[in-house]
């Protein structure tokens, strides 16, 4: 039985994830926090529910087949929410079910988007483990568990493509996959140490720079405050975070190739990581000058500072802020959500629907416009200096218009349950991208807790839909993939 073959696995997944649970207990031991028993609890079911599922289905362990990989993912994306909000939901009673979810899918998602208010009064074990969690599903559960886990076989492969991002999965860096994710966690790993030590030696707290590495690495954005870096007001602070956002905005397989040729030359040749920091340098420039024109900052500098901080923040889809930039002109606050959808780089730890479909979009108009003109002429579309295949382009295509769907759908559906359209549109945007905070009732200043049970249910299947890149998720629905 194909489902048993999966649960398998999925409890093996569920076994790993308890034993995650031991960092935030770590710390609620050391601080002896109210979380802690939360924490024991949470970790027992979620070790027992693993155990019993891996031994109840161990009979039908089998080498993965393609399609198991696609209902692997989707499982475990959505079993294991649920068991990261055990904890928040004993620790803190007054917490609904649906808002617990949500606030574990969208640590688990990296999304961001919070529906709890009084953070800096929270236990310390309860703000580490929401960020521990963006850490952990920033690269990908299944990715760890193909670099540790022995046994998956050839469909370990299945398994790394379905949840790694971008619309080239099939480019291998190593020539087994188990040692490709190894290799993407260790340059994941490097890049959170130097982030955690620059941290610290810029001013926060140990546990401050350890939960705010989570965040930034992962280009998630949550925070131990609910003033996010407005609760530092430092720009040595605030440029930390900078730098290393832009780092995980690129991808991370460019990086393990840079380290295995010893070489960054790899970097700026790179067609997709040019055009990221390409876009947000315009985008830091324009926002800025017209920020400052709008008399919104006394001084350039002091517009430029803040610019710099949320284009930077919003076009990777982390969502922290310092100010309530929903303040600014309506253009400024729209533009950088705009980026959100599309800036980061294919493989890095962002959402939306990456950089690279956007220039393969762009080639393939270019491409139209000089066939009108020219039917017969040969012109394939080119990415540093490679024709890419037609397949390729059809699954971009065919991307963007369930992309576009989604969109729409997700927001009438938001707008039929009364929320104003500029609180739908940028609620769901920031799910569907992965970027955290929207505009109007879910903006920088406020946040989704003020949204009924049904709206928070369309907002947390956003974020699912968009951390699977809706293909993913949404091949299970149709009666093709059921068919044997």
């Amino acid at each position: 039985m194909p489902l048993l073959a999966v649960v398998a696995l999925v409890g093996r997944l569920v076994v790993l994830f308890g034993l995650l649970m031991g960092v935030p207990l770590a710390f609620a031991v050391g601080r002896h926090d109210a979380a802690e028993q939360a924490f024991i609890i949470g970790i027992g079911v979620t070790l027992a529910a693993g155990l019993a599922m891996s031994l109840a289905t161990r009979r039908f362990r089998r080498e993965l087949h393609p399609r198991d990989g696609f209902l692997l993912v989707a499982l475990t994306w959505t079993l294991l929410p649920a068991f990261a909000a055990l904890p928040l939901k004993l620790a803190l009673p007054d917490l609904s079910v649906t808002d617990a979810y949500f606030e574990a899918m969208s640590g688990f998602t990296a999304t961001g988007a919070t529906a709890l208010s009084g953070l800096d009064a929270l236990p310390l074990s309860i703000n580490v483990w929401r960020c521990f969690l963006q850490l952990v599903g920033g690269l990908g559960i299944v990715v760890l568990a193909v670099a540790i886990l022995p046994l998956l076989g050839v469909g370990g492969a299945q398994l790394f493509k379905t949840e790694m991002t971008g619309p080239m999965k099939d480019a291998k860096l190593t020539p087994r996959i188990a040692e490709t994710a190894r290799g993407l966690w260790v340059v994941y790993f490097w890049f959170c140490l130097a982030c955690l030590l620059a941290y610290r030696w810029a001013g926060m707290s140990w546990e401050d720079a350890f939960m705010h590495m989570c965040s930034t690495m992962s280009l998630a954005g949550f925070s131990s405050h609910d003033a996010s870096f407005g609760h530092w007001n430092s720009p040595l602070i605030e440029a930390v975070a900078v730098v290393f956002m832009l780092l995980a905005g690129v991808s991370l397989a460019l990086y393990f190739v840079a380290w295995r040729q010893r070489s960054l030359r790899v970097l700026w040749r790179n067609a997709e990581a040019r055009a990221f920091v390409t876009v947000v340098l315009g985008a830091v420039a324009l926002i800025s000058v017209y920020i400052h024109a709008g008399g919104q900052y006394p001084t350039y500098l002091e517009a430029l500072r803040h610019t710099v901080f949320h284009v930077v923040s919003i076009a990777t889809t982390t969502g922290y802020a310092s100010q309530d930039y929903a303040q600014w002109p309506l253009f400024a606050p729209l533009l950088m959500i705009l980026l959100g959808c599309f800036a980061t780089c294919a493989g890095s730890t962002g959402g939306g629907i990456k950089m690279m479909r956007m220039l393969l979009l762009l080639k393939q108009s270019q491409r139209e416009l000089v066939r009108i003109v020219h039917p017969n002429v040969v012109n394939p579309v080119v990415i540093g200096g490679q024709a890419v295949d037609a397949r390729t382009m059809q699954n971009v295509i065919a991307f963007m218009m369930m992309y576009g769907a989604t969109l729409v759908g997700l927001t009438m559906l938001l707008l039929f349950s009364g929320l104003d359209v500029v609180t739908a549109f940028t609620a769901v945007v920031a799910c569907v991208n992965n970027i955290g905070p929207g505009l109007g009732e879910v903006g920088p200043a406020v946040n989704f807790g003020g949204l009924s049970d049904f709206q928070t249910w369309v907002c947390t299947f956003g974020m699912l839909l968009g951390r699977l890149e809706l293909l993913s998720l949404l091949v299970l629905f149709t009666p093709q993939f059921w068919r044997r």
